[in-house]
């Protein structure tokens, strides 16, 4: 009996266990696919800015060379 009792804590354990290794696959997928995501994110707001700032020197190097004539 004691040998029983024994061995449905070692499956109970076995599948704790399991079940724990699966949660911890599972977050880190979705720990790496935010990551990704706010990689993607920053990128895009990085490229926004440049194009804002290449845009507003544009229009004052047009402004300017408009007054110089």
């Amino acid at each position: 009996m004691q040998n029983q009792n024994n061995n449905q804590k070692s499956a109970a354990k076995n599948v704790a266990n399991t079940i724990k290794s699966g949660a911890d696959v599972a977050f880190d997928a979705a720990q790496n696919a935010l990551k990704a995501t706010e990689d993607v994110a920053m990128t895009a707001v990085d490229t926004t800015a440049n194009v804002v700032d290449r845009a507003t020197k544009g229009a004052k190097n047009m402004m300017g060379n408009n007054q110089n004539q």
